[in-house]
């Protein structure tokens, strides 16, 4: 039964409790900024932090769940629940986008002077400074597990970094005199956030509809297989992802006069080079006569 290693599973809680408490760090310093400047770029910051806060709290908790060992219910573990913490990722992403498109086009049609420039500046440079923290953070917990809710909560804090440098020029253009920047650069920001919003939707489904693993991953799998001494071919080798496991099942072509036992050694073989190469594999060998391939 598949379970997480104990490194990756620290790795993952240290990813998830991070980008919570920056997201609730970047609510309180925006509201206040917000408050006193009456920016809607601010808006759409506070806007899309709040949703982060929701996000980053489901995805602390889908990772929890997903983190649990095999069960006689869940023979494959559960790491799909990554997959849908990505999916409710992408529509709180998209609803803010929404959200933030509406009040730019609303105070580009009734602009008004902000106040607190100042105050707005600092806390969009304090929010880049913790943003780009975390995303180092989450960087290298990806590289290790490959969570995919580890890399929908990044890519959402990616865009995150956009928009807060976003923000910061507006407030900055504002203050030298154009007013319309602030309400410009909010409509710009909320196109950004949906086409993040799509690009999380997208691989989070992938993942959902078991979508094979890059050609390029495959290939090699099928050549290191094949590489066996003894082993003819191999063919039918399917993939798919869950959680930070990859499933991989392969048929390998033997000889049909070789006793079990050296087939079954075989098998371990080729299973063995593929998780040597791809540590996140669990790799399942079928045996096939090639006699019996050559008749199929």
């Amino acid at each position: 039964m598949p379970t997480a290693p104990a490194g990756h599973a620290r790795l993952l809680r240290l990813a998830t409790r991070a980008s919570l408490a920056v997201a609730i760090t970047l609510v309180l310093a925006k509201g206040v900024a917000w408050a006193m400047s009456g920016s809607v770029s601010l808006l759409a910051g506070l806007t899309d932090s709040l949703l982060d806060s929701v996000a980053s709290l489901l995805n602390l908790l889908a990772v929890r769940y997903a983190l649990k060992p095999a069960d006689d219910d869940h023979r494959y573990g559960h790491g799909k629940a990554e997959a849908l913490a990505g999916l409710a990722q992408s529509l709180f992403i998209g609803v803010s986008a929404v959200l933030v498109a509406t009040q730019a086009y609303e105070r580009l049609r009734n602009p008004h002077p902000l106040e607190a420039e100042a105050l707005g500046i600092g806390v969009m440079l304090f929010s880049l400074v913790l943003t780009t923290a975390l995303l180092m953070v989450q960087r290298h917990v990806i590289r290790a597990t490959g969570s995919t809710a580890i890399r929908a909560d990044a890519l959402h804090y990616r865009s995150d970094l956009l928009l807060n440098g976003g923000i910061l020029v507006a407030l900055v253009l504002t203050g030298l005199g154009w007013q319309q920047a602030d309400s410009l650069f909010g409509l710009g920001i909320a196109a950004y956030i949906l086409w993040s919003a799509i690009s999380i939707a997208r691989e989070s489904v992938s993942v959902l509809m078991d979508e094979e693993l890059s050609t390029d991953i495959t290939d090699d799998m099928h050549r290191l297989a094949c590489s066996i001494p003894g082993v003819l071919g191999a063919h039918d080798l399917r993939t798919r992802v869950s959680g930070s496991h990859w499933y991989v099942q392969l048929h390998l072509e033997l000889p049909g006069e070789l006793p079990l036992s050296h087939a079954h050694a075989l098998c371990e073989q080729a299973a063995a080079a593929i998780t040597a190469h791809y540590p996140k594999a669990e790799v399942l060998v079928h045996a096939d006569p090639t006699e019996v391939v050559r008749h199929a």
